[in-house]
C-alpha cells in the first residue's frame, strides 16, 4: 500500500512536469513566428499553470509541501532550450520541438495512471490533469502531422 508520502511523491512529480510543460509552452510563444501559434502556446501555458495548481492542492490536502517550480534539468526543458537553436527555422521547428515536450508529458502521466495503489481522490485529480494534457498533446501531433504534408 501507499503511504501519503507516496501519493505526495508521484503529485509533485507531475507538478514539475507539467510546470515545465508550462514554461516550455511560453518559450515557444516568444520563438513562433505565426501569431496563431503565438496564442495557442499561451492558452496551452495558461491552462497548463491552472492544472499545476490543482495539483499542488492535492498535494496539500495530502499534507504535503507543494512544488512550485519545474526540474530545470528535466528532458522537456532540455527539449525547450533546443527552441533556441531552431529559432532560424521557423515555426516547423518550434512545432517539432514542442510535440516533443508533449510526448515527455503524456509517458509521465500515463506512467502515474498505471499506479494502482493511488487513492481514488487522488486518482481524480490525476485523471483530469490528464484528460487535459491528452488534449494539448494531440493537437500538438495532429499540427505537426499537418505541416509534414
Amino acid at each position: 500500500m501507499h503511504t501519503n508520502e507516496d501519493h505526495i511523491k508521484l503529485v509533485n512529480g507531475l507538478v514539475e512536469t507539467t510546470i515545465d510543460s508550462a514554461d516550455g509552452y511560453e518559450e515557444a510563444a516568444k520563438d513562433a513566428d505565426s501569431a496563431r501559434y503565438k496564442d495557442l502556446f499561451t492558452r496551452r501555458a495558461q491552462e497548463r499553470r491552472s492544472i499545476a495548481s490543482e495539483l499542488q492542492d492535492e498535494v496539500r490536502r495530502l499534507g504535503g509541501e507543494a512544488k512550485d517550480d519545474g526540474t530545470i534539468l528535466a528532458a522537456a526543458h532540455r527539449a525547450f532550450v533546443n527552441l533556441r537553436d531552431s529559432l532560424s527555422k521557423g515555426d516547423e521547428a518550434v512545432i517539432t520541438e514542442v510535440e516533443s515536450g508533449e510526448d515527455y508529458i503524456k509517458g509521465k502521466y500515463e506512467k502515474a495512471l498505471q499506479d494502482t495503489d493511488v487513492e481514488p481522490q487522488t486518482r481524480a485529480v490525476i485523471e483530469k490533469a490528464w484528460a487535459s494534457v491528452k488534449t494539448g498533446h494531440d493537437q500538438m501531433r495532429d499540427i505537426k502531422h499537418m505541416l509534414k504534408h
